[in-house]
């Protein structure tokens, strides 16, 4: 499941020969996603016990078959349940909080259920509590999403002072469902309309988040009480990010860049619905960027390389192309 070799790969293991997280459980609590998949790779590979905690751990089953006999459980929380949180970090080396959400009680699940974890683990004697929050957390932001995230890292720090939190920008990988909602989207239609086609963006390998999240485990006492942003090493925008996934898939769509205005109605009026493309909050992110602060620590301070989108997108791609391995081969830009 993980793609390419990882620069600095097994973090941990260059810190202390392979035994900084040997043996020591580590609790993943959201860990069932995307992001969780791939920090469980990384995690397991360098000697850890996992205990992968979500309202639906089930779906993290598929990473049995990569762990050594006994060295991964999982466990059914919930983040508005504070008897389930504590059930999940009992004897924990460690904690990292992946939960996050567009929709519900934002507050209850990324606001106070954040600083709920964050005591709870501490109790529990967790010597490190990563949060993974998001670039764009303000608690005077225009959305809901970004000021519960700016909440739920005030009540972390002050449950657990020493904790490291961690704000990515979107992550890409061959599972996602960013990229490939887009190449899906480009491989069937004509004419591709694109929402803020202007908006910035540094797109982050999720193996490089995963990296990030080891190095934080790592050297707990150098990283604690610290923020760090983390984004890829460009900046693209959304409409120069539909235009190399399609050059990708040796496709040569129209796209049509949508006024603000008309972007805006559109997620307004149908972001409620199931399968709609944009929320009006995934909107106002969307125009605000998504690009790592000038000032602000990142990958570097981590000691982590991140890698660009297009060594990987013209492999990734060849699934989407007209006659997929036997098509044209195309070269990424």
């Amino acid at each position: 499941m993980k793609s390419g070799a990882a620069p600095g790969k097994g973090l941990a293991k260059m810190a202390s020969n392979g035994t900084a997280l040997e043996g020591k459980l580590i609790v993943l609590v959201g860990g069932s996603g995307f992001f969780g998949a791939h920090l469980a790779q990384e995690l397991l590979s360098n000697g850890a016990r996992l205990r992968i905690a979500s309202r639906n751990p089930e779906r993290a089953f598929k990473l049995k078959p990569l762990a050594g006999l006994g060295q991964v459980q999982f466990a059914r929380c919930d983040m508005t349940k504070p008897d389930s949180l504590a059930r999940v970090v009992a004897g924990a080396d460690a904690v990292v909080n992946l939960v996050g959400a567009f929709g519900g009680d934002l507050d209850a699940v990324q606001g106070r259920g954040a600083g709920t974890l964050a005591r709870l683990a501490k109790e529990a004697g967790a010597a490190a509590f990563v949060h993974v929050s998001a670039i764009g957390a303000d608690a005077e932001g225009a959305t809901a999403y970004a000021r519960s995230k700016a909440a739920g890292e005030a009540a972390v720090l002050a449950a657990y002072p020493k904790a490291t939190i961690l704000r990515p920008s979107v992550l890409f990988g061959p599972d996602d469902k960013f990229i490939n909602m887009f190449a899906g989207l480009i491989a069937a239609a004509p004419v591709m309309p694109v929402f803020g086609p202007d908006a910035p963006f540094q797109p982050l390998f999720v193996d490089d988040a995963a990296l990030a999240v080891v190095a934080a485990l790592v050297d707990a006492k150098a990283h604690g009480g610290k923020t760090y942003e983390l984004g890829g090493p460009e900046v693209l925008t959304m409409l120069e990010l539909n235009q190399r996934i399609a050059k990708a898939q040796g496709r040569s769509p129209i796209f049509l860049p949508l006024h603000d205005a008309i972007s805006a109605a559109f997620a307004t009026l149908t972001g409620w619905l199931p399968l709609a493309p944009l929320s009006r909050q995934q909107w106002l992110l969307l125009k605000a960027g998504n690009v790592v602060a000038p000032k602000a620590k990142g990958c570097k301070a981590l000691g982590i390389a991140p890698r660009p989108l297009g060594l990987f997108l013209d492999r990734w791609m060849v699934r989407y192309r007209k006659h997929g391995r036997f098509g044209e081969k195309t070269t990424a830009a």
